[in-house]
């Protein structure tokens, strides 16, 4: 998803937008989180196999510099409130990263957590490698493997998310990081080697919120941003 050049993808022609930071995570038959993005409209599926977070066209700096603030940040100011902390950092990202916007990383985020969260029911390593961090990853891949071992499997059914919201975002010198707080409905339940329910319900649809983090180093070719943290938001 054209995910911003989201952590959520998301893809070839789906290309994944902006992600990276809270490092809660989710262990045994817990959710994970979502994100990627595309300015394409290419299907999530092409997005899915080529593992892409979220893809921005290169655009050099100096073409901004003659354009006036209200326009260079024009969609920033519509998710952050024009001086807030988080409008601050958004146009530091927004400065540093010419092809950045605020909007369609929040759409590649919301097809990069559905993206996730499906994958990590399905056991899909391939798939989630190519939109966490490393380290996320291997949180994921042990819970997975866990499973596994038990005999235990996972259905899931996304139902759809009800809000996404950008509360966080910072420049550290190459690295952009961007939070966001999700909210969904999901049908989870984790089923032991006979079939029984060993957690959750197969048939009740639960909100689920989630707030995720995703990162990107700016001054990297690679234009996908990568899910770097996860942690339920108890709020």
């Amino acid at each position: 998803m054209s995910f911003g050049t989201i952590f959520f993808i998301v893809l070839a022609a789906i290309v994944l937008f902006q992600l990276r930071n809270v490092l809660g995570r989710r262990t045994g038959s817990e959710r994970p989180p979502f994100d990627p993005y595309s300015r394409t409209e290419a299907p999530r599926e092409e997005a899915a196999a080529n593992g892409n977070v979220v893809t921005l066209p290169s655009r050099r700096a100096e073409e901004n510099e003659n354009v006036p603030a209200r326009v260079l940040y024009e969609k920033v100011d519509k998710v952050a409130t024009p001086g807030t902390p988080l409008n601050v950092e958004l146009r530091k990202i927004r400065d540093a990263d010419p092809e950045f916007d605020p909007i369609e990383f929040l759409d590649g985020a919301k097809i990069a957590y559905e993206m996730i969260v499906n994958g990590f029911a399905d056991g899909d390593r391939r798939l989630l490698k190519g939109l966490l961090s490393s380290e996320v990853y291997a949180d994921f891949e042990k819970a997975i493997a866990a499973r596994e071992a038990a005999g235990q499997k996972m259905n899931s059914s996304f139902v759809g998310i009800d809000d996404a919201k950008i509360v966080a975002a910072e420049l550290k010198e190459r690295e952009a990081q961007i939070t966001v707080r999700l909210v969904s409905q999901l049908i989870s339940a984790t089923l032991g080697p006979n079939g029984e329910v060993v957690e959750g319900d197969p048939e009740a649809v639960v909100e689920v919120r989630d707030v995720w983090i995703f990162a990107r180093d700016i001054r990297s070719r690679d234009p996908n941003w990568k899910l770097v943290g996860t942690e339920s938001d108890e709020v």
